[in-house]
């Protein structure tokens, strides 16, 4: 609605003697007052009137092209003529496509975005995929923004744990299967190891040297090992990242910062935050925030060794150094809070006046039936491999059926079922992630989230495949060669009104950081697309007709596609 807006607001600064940026153009609160609205208490203000007396004399004022005005009570309404929307609205899209919805606000501006951060020698479980599909959403829409975005995977590739690993391969690396499954060999191995450290002595002092060794930067076996593991590791992440679209511009584990943690450790020192406490080195925050009395950030322990927290206070001040960044996300869930809280009171006691472009992404849990952690059938954690596999296969037995109830003719090959089940099966999960508010748990339930009807992602997908398949028939026949007629789209004015909307809806989603945003509007949209099919046929009509509705379908492809991409799901021609 952004070019509407601009437009009466030109009108209004001309009629009112106000500055365009002084006027905020809004949506009614009842769509039937109209499309557009102005509240006139700062007009009204200005010229120490009454708003409604006010709106009533704009009103009058006011004379826009293809834009009616109404003054009701203490507010300017505007309804846009359906012909002129839709010549508007259509012709953007045609003219932008895959770009439409799109802008340049971010230019020469940078979004850093923590999202992810598998653990080396595991897979990736069932925990990731919130920060996984979340951070990957967000790291399209600020690019489709201009921003420049650096998407960085923070693998935990550092820690005592290593130690006991290292033990670990050297006694039973031929008991396990480290050639044809390395991460699942390695699991194995790092499970049996945090028994062996509890319970064998001699096991956790050799796990102790090795990881004295690992921090020494001895380049010997035991780095060696290391380098391996983590190498693996990485080659299995990259797997499911591919398989799930996702993208990272740099990948930095832990010990990519740890040289930076000594002279991160000088840097808050010589800002004279730091105190000694029981012989550790803590950043008091009770001045910050009186909560975090009780709770001091702690860098260095009594013993010399560093935390979580120096590594990400030496992460942060290397982004920033880095990159002057505009936004730095983390997208990380919120048992995190107190961490993060944490974190940025440290910046705050070291007056860092960039602190409050660092923000905590929070998120709920992912949780399966009985609002209980998913697990596997041998209650284990869920790998997240094992999870997508499922919703696939149950996709692909869905779409099988349907198939099977089709004229043979239009069945789809076997191998472009298979891609299709996949598009599908991925695309539920993403789409279920995203849904709701990030903040609050999401639900799985198989059968729910693969519904081709109701709030899913494969209904989205199908809404985008039936019209696709509307623009192959008539193309197939025809038809569409008309010259559009657009009052003749008075009555798709709903759906007009989302399409303006779409760029509206793309940048409040990146700036709240909350992709529900942008699901909740392709699922309305979805539903008024179609209601409107359901009551309007497009092929066989008046050339104009015909026209007019085509042109209506392809920009609903259109804004259907981008929508979808943004939120990391493939957009199928056919389902």
């Amino acid at each position: 609605m952004r070019l509407f807006a601009d437009q009466i607001a030109r009108a209004l600064a001309q009629a009112s003697g106000l500055a365009e940026s002084e006027l905020k153009i809004e949506l009614p609160r009842d769509p039937a007052h109209g499309d557009l609205a102005f509240p006139c208490f700062l007009v009204a203000k200005a010229l120490r009137k009454p708003p409604p007396a006010v709106a009533a004399e704009l009103a009058g004022k006011l004379a826009i092209e293809g834009i009616e005005v109404k003054a009701l009570g203490p507010y300017l309404n505007f309804r846009i003529d359906r012909g002129v929307l839709a010549r508007a609205v259509l012709a953007e899209i045609q003219a932008q496509g895959a770009q439409y919805g799109s802008a340049a606000i971010g230019a020469g501006k940078t979004v850093v975005i923590d999202f992810s951060s598998p653990n080396i020698a595991k897979p990736m479980h069932v925990g990731h995929i919130r920060s996984t599909i979340l951070g990957a959403t967000l790291r399209r829409l600020f690019a489709f923004l201009g921003y420049r975005v650096v998407g960085i995977n923070h693998i935990g590739d550092w820690g005592a744990q290593f130690g006991g690993l290292v033990v670990a391969i050297r006694r039973w690396k031929n008991e396990v299967d480290l050639e044809r499954d390395p991460v699942q060999g390695l699991l194995e191995l790092y499970q049996r190891s945090k028994k062996a450290s509890e319970e064998d002595p001699q096991f956790e002092s050799e796990a102790r040297a090795a990881y004295q060794e690992l921090e020494s930067g001895k380049d010997g076996e035991v780095r060696a090992l290391w380098r391996w593991v983590t190498e693996v590791s990485l080659r299995g992440f990259d797997k499911t990242y591919a398989r799930l679209g996702i993208e990272h511009d740099l990948v930095r584990g832990e010990s990519f910062y740890e040289p930076f943690l000594e002279p991160t450790i000088r840097r808050a020192e010589q800002a004279g935050v730091t105190e000694v406490s029981q012989g550790a080195l803590v950043v008091a925050l009770g001045g910050i925030d009186k909560s975090l009395a009780e709770t001091p950030c702690l860098l260095r322990q009594s013993n010399g060794t560093t935390l979580y927290a120096t590594r990400d206070l030496a992460g942060l001040f290397h982004r920033w150094d880095e990159f002057h960044f505009e936004r730095c996300l983390y997208v990380v869930g919120g048992e995190q809070k107190l961490h993060f809280r944490q974190l940025k009171a440290v910046l705050k006691r070291m007056q860092l006046d960039w602190e409050p472009r660092v923000e905590h992404i929070d998120f709920g849990l992912l949780l399966g039936p009985g609002r209980v952690k998913l697990a596997s059938r041998k209650g284990e954690v869920l790998v997240l491999d094992d999870l997508i596999d499922e919703v696939v296969e149950e996709a692909a037995r869905i779409l099988g059926e349907k198939q099977a109830a089709m004229e043979p003719a239009e069945r789809l090959p076997e191998a472009r079922l298979a891609e299709v089940a996949e598009a599908v099966g991925i695309g539920a999960l993403c789409f279920n992630d995203q849904k709701r508010e990030r903040i609050k748990d999401v639900l799985f339930d198989k059968a729910e989230i693969l519904s081709f009807e109701g709030d899913t992602g494969p209904y989205l997908q199908y809404t985008h495949a039936r019209f696709t398949r509307i623009l192959a028939k008539a193309a197939s026949a025809g038809e569409g060669g008309g010259t559009p007629d657009y009052a003749l789209l008075a009555e798709a004015g709903p759906i007009l009104l989302h399409f303006a909307r779409f760029p509206d809806v793309v940048r409040s989603s990146a700036e709240r950081c909350e992709p529900s945003e942008l699901a909740q509007y392709l699922l309305g949209l979805c539903r008024e697309l179609n209601n409107w099919y359901r009551e309007h046929r497009v092929l066989g009509q008046d050339a104009a007709l015909s026209a007019s509705r085509l042109a209506l379908v392809r920009a609903s492809k259109t804004v259907l596609s981008n929508g979808l991409r943004l939120l990391g799901l493939r957009a199928p021609e056919q389902m």
